[in-house]
This record gives structure tokens, C-alpha cells and sequence, in this order.
């Protein structure tokens, strides 16, 4: 079963009925998007309601819940409005946040992906610039090389891609430091874009203290590589080490976006997985 494999189906109906219920809202209802853990609803043209599909991302989105309000950053981020409480018909909680309009950032071409260094290191540094206390220390190692760089290699060997010698470096770094609040999981498909401008950061679920790097990983995947000084020089100091851990995090996530968009028919998420591939790997 691949790990995306949904728990719960929150469908239009099943949507409609728990927002009617707990909010008065829901005159009109249709799903705006489904990833591997949550289903999002728009509702009422307004309302960006957020589903959780599997348990797993439970704690997640009670982190979000809590966090995503005392966050301010230079862009937009969903924060939570209405909290729906769990009932017979659906066993977690979710939210509605303001609806963020942009599409996902595929496809774009290396002059628009320039055009948004210089928004993503200003909001990167403002993330990691900002002072939430309790939030988890990378829960899920995403940073600790010694945990990632073998799932790496195990996730370039499932679609066939050769090993970088990044990976040698990275065995060699010790543990990461939490030192700053991280996305946790920010990939091109968090990103959303309208032509040149960048008009949200979405899907928190991973929200944590981590080593910057781990949402570092856009300076190799996602951006041109003529990009890459003009962004950190807007963002400003990071370590080597930062670095490396972020090229290995983009190696990984671009290799499993890949077999994710093969498996569920997704042409234009492995297309911009393979290119943010290529991009690392210059």
C-alpha cells in the first residue's frame, strides 16, 4: 500500500455536512485539492477548509491549529479561522483559513522562478527568524544525515536515479542543531505562485524547530542555478553545513515527489520532481 494511501475520503458531501453543521457555512462546497494527507475544500468561494486523510498527520495539523496563528510572515500562510471538532461522521480535527489564491509552482521557467529568490529568502528568513517555544525538534530527523542520506540513496535507487557524491559529504556532518522554525516539508507543490509573484506558503503539517536547511532545499531544487547567490544574499548568513544538509533534503524530496506524481498519474508533479533533480545535481 503506498504510504499516501488515504484513511479517511472526505468528499464534497462529507465536507458540505461538517462545515454546515459546526459553522453555518457550506452554501457551496468543492474540493480544491487532495495530497497524500489532507483533502482541501473551498467553501462558500472563501473558506480553505483542510481535511486530514490519514491519523498519522493528526499531531500535525494540532500544531498548525496552535502555531499558525502567531506566525507573521511577508507572504501569506493559511491561518486557522474555524476549528472543527471531530464527530461521528469524521474523527479528527481540521480547519477553514482564509482562501489563498495562486496555483502550484510547476512548470515555471527559469526567468519566473528568478523573479521569486528574492520573496522566498525574505520569508525563509523571516521563518526562521521567529520565536515559537514550543514547537517539536525535528520530529521526524528530516536534517539528521545520518537518518537521511540512506533513505536518499534508497529513494534515487526506487526511480532509477544515480547517487550524488553529496551524500558522502553529508554522512560525515554531525547531528543538526534546531536552531531556527522551520516549514518542515517546503517543496514546490507548498508554494503558490500567480505568473512572477509568490502569493502563498501552505500544507504546515511539519511545522517544528529544525536546522535551516531542511527548508533550505528550494536554493537547489527549485531555483535556477544563477539564483542561488542573489537568494542567499537576501536571506543572509547560513553555514556550509546548512547547505549540504539542504542538498541532500532536495535530492530526497524531488526523488520521492517523483514516484509519488508515477503513481497516482501526476504528469506535471514528476515532470517539475525530475527538472528539481536536475537542478540539484548542477
Amino acid at each position: 500500500m503506498p504510504d499516501w494511501t488515504a484513511e479517511v475520503d472526505v468528499d464534497e458531501e462529507l465536507a458540505a455536512r461538517l462545515v454546515r453543521a459546526q459553522f453555518g457555512l457550506g452554501e457551496s462546497v468543492r474540493l480544491l485539492s487532495e495530497g497524500w494527507d489532507y483533502a482541501v475544500h473551498l467553501v462558500d468561494e472563501e473558506w480553505a477548509f483542510r481535511f486530514p486523510r490519514r491519523a498519522v498527520v493528526v499531531p500535525g495539523t494540532e500544531r498548525e491549529i496552535s502555531v499558525l496563528p502567531r506566525l507573521s510572515l511577508p507572504v501569506a500562510i493559511p491561518t486557522p479561522v474555524h476549528v472543527g471538532r471531530p464527530t461521528e461522521d469524521y474523527p479528527w480535527p481540521f480547519y477553514g483559513a482564509h482562501f489563498i489564491p495562486g496555483r502550484e509552482a510547476v512548470g515555471l521557467s527559469d526567468e519566473e522562478r528568478a523573479a521569486l529568490a528574492g520573496p522566498l529568502a525574505r520569508a525563509l528568513a523571516s521563518l526562521h527568524g521567529a520565536t515559537i517555544d514550543d514547537l517539536p525538534a525535528d520530529p521526524i530527523r528530516r536534517a539528521d544525515m545520518q537518518v537521511r542520506v540512506p533513505r536518499t540513496r534508497e529513494a534515487l535507487d526506487a526511480i532509477g536515479w544515480p547517487h550524488h557524491e553529496i551524500l558522502e559529504r553529508a554522512e560525515a556532518l554531525p547531528p543538526p542543531q534546531p536552531t531556527a522554525v522551520c516549514h518542515g516539508d517546503l517543496h514546490f507543490r507548498q508554494l503558490l505562485v500567480d505568473d512572477t509573484k509568490l502569493t502563498g506558503i501552505i500544507d504546515w503539517v511539519d511545522v517544528c524547530r529544525s536546522d535551516p536547511g531542511v527548508d533550505l532545499q528550494l536554493l537547489w531544487s527549485f531555483l535556477p542555478p544563477e539564483s542561488r547567490e542573489p537568494f542567499l544574499d537576501e536571506y543572509g548568513d547560513v553555514t556550509e553545513d546548512s547547505l549540504v544538509r539542504a542538498r541532500v533534503l532536495a535530492l530526497f524530496l524531488s526523488a520521492i515527489l517523483v514516484r509519488y506524481g508515477r503513481a497516482e498519474g501526476l504528469a506535471s508533479v514528476e515532470a517539475e520532481a525530475l527538472a528539481s533533480l536536475r537542478r540539484t545535481s548542477l
